[in-house]
């Protein structure tokens, strides 16, 4: 019963304050004033979205980086325990997938953001 009132009170807010938004001024870029002050700036939506890509990819990258070490720090310090070994060996192969999926991806997406910008003439 408390959710159905808290959907219910939310609703009638946002029904309530409808009217107030549309007395707001139109301008032709509304949402530009916003992207500058999170940072984006007014550049164009495809180097925006290249840039979060690179972003996350970088991040993925650091992780595949960090998961290939940590394997060979296991490997290191397994003091020959086989056990060990293949635990780290299985940890490495992993990591290698998976920047090779990350540089594949990074790939893929820049093509696609290139032949897009190539088609719309930017």
């Amino acid at each position: 019963m408390k959710k159905i009132t808290a959907i219910v009170s939310t609703a009638a807010g946002l029904f309530a304050a409808l009217p107030a938004f549309a007395q707001l001024p139109r301008t032709v870029n509304q949402g530009l004033a916003y992207s500058t002050i999170v940072g984006w700036g007014t550049q164009d939506l495809r180097t925006t979205i290249m840039l979060v890509i690179n972003i996350i990819m970088g991040f993925l990258g650091i992780i595949a980086v960090i998961i290939v070490l940590t394997g060979g720090f296991k490997w290191m310090t397994a003091g020959g325990n086989e056990e060990k070994v293949a635990e780290a060996k299985k940890l490495i192969i992993a990591g290698v997938i998976g920047l090779a999926i990350i540089f594949g991806a990074y790939a893929i997406a820049s093509f696609v953001i290139q032949q897009l910008a190539t088609a719309t003439g930017a």
